[in-house]
């Protein structure tokens, strides 16, 4: 819904804002819609009078965790990676004070294109199409892992040393903070995981949430542009391509808010995604399953902080009524990645 003032983002303030630091990039009065299908940080698409359209990033909401919401990461990584095969939308301002909108933000150029998340809306396409476009992840995450860190500004980017074992920690001290209900399975997943650790490839930036529903495709069924990298930084590749398996298998259920296409005619099985890297890439993943049994450990973490904010009234919305039922299903899928990779 397209209105004057949205909460968050005031174009009045905007406008007088671009016009200071970018004079003639927009012309008369804006408008701003809110982008929906982003799960944590707010993005708008803002027109101007003259047709001309641009898109906002900011946090959310009454956020507190201002390293979660980091704008000046994410606009340095679209930036940094503008002038490599990775297809990102040009970065055109950042802007740290939070007196313009009430929190740090930044613009960037929009990219036509379309954001699918579900297998109907696949299905709509074709098999052919969808196929192509399920492949180009894989070929489009190749490209991302082969940018060299130095060369595109990005070396001090992350600490990819001991990446692994602090991810492990991290999400071992999110599902503690997590915890309202006995959930069977879930502790030895994550002492399984501990236990076998495996020995990371030379580093690289990963994105951190690579699946389909974050990249635009363009009319070509070609990656267009890939959002959404609050989550990136420099660490080990095959986390990327252990989540992105990780939602290719997943299945629909009826009411969940959850990205699920691998129904849709021509949808490519996950061993396909991952010959596809394999083989593009020249890397090994036969170590995958752990990096898979590890995204499914934390998409559990994820969904249980969920279930908890809405146990106690503090998230709204389609869907997460059904999210604390999902959890057990990722808890046992991950057991049976690690047990039978």
């Amino acid at each position: 819904m397209s209105k004057d003032h949205l909460p968050g983002l005031d174009p009045v303030r905007l406008r007088a804002h671009l016009e200071r630091e970018l004079p003639g990039l927009v012309q008369g009065p804006l408008r701003a819609e809110l982008i929906e299908g982003g799960r944590s940080n707010l993005t708008y698409r803002v027109d101007d009078a003259a047709g001309g359209r641009l898109v906002v990033r900011r946090p959310p909401l009454g956020h507190v965790l201002a390293t979660a919401h980091d704008m000046a990461r994410e606009h340095r990584v679209i930036s940094a990676l503008r002038d490599t095969a990775v297809p990102v939308p040009r970065a055109l301002l950042l802007c740290r004070d939070e007196d313009v909108i009430g929190a740090p933000f930044y613009v960037m150029e929009y990219v036509e294109g379309t954001a699918y998340r579900t297998a109907e809306q696949l299905t709509a396409i074709g098999p052919g199409r969808t196929r192509r476009a399920v492949l180009g992840l894989a070929d489009t995450l190749v490209a991302l892992h082969a940018v060299d860190p130095e060369a595109a500004g990005l070396g001090d980017f992350g600490r990819p040393e001991g990446f692994l074992e602090r991810q492990l920690r991290r999400w071992g001290k999110q599902l503690d903070a997590s915890r309202s209900r006995e959930l069977a399975g879930i502790d030895e997943l994550h002492r399984s995981l501990g236990a076998a650790l495996p020995c990371s490839p030379a580093p690289v930036v990963v994105h951190g949430d690579y699946r389909l529903d974050n990249v635009l495709l363009g009319a070509d069924d070609r990656v267009a542009a890939v959002l959404d990298w609050e989550m990136s930084t420099l660490g080990d590749p095959l986390t990327d391509l252990g989540l992105l398996v990780m939602y290719s298998e997943q299945q629909e259920v009826p009411g969940s808010p959850l990205t699920a296409t691998r129904t849709a005619p021509g949808h490519p099985a996950p061993a396909e995604l991952v010959e596809r890297y394999a083989a593009g890439s020249g890397r090994d993943v036969s170590a995958l399953p752990w990096y898979t049994a590890f995204a499914y450990f934390k998409l559990a973490v994820i969904l249980e902080g969920i279930h908890l904010r809405y146990t106690l009234g503090q998230t709204v919305g389609a869907g997460f009524d059904r999210i604390g039922e999902l959890v057990p299903l990722f808890i046992g899928n991950g057991l049976t990645t690690l047990q039978e990779g």
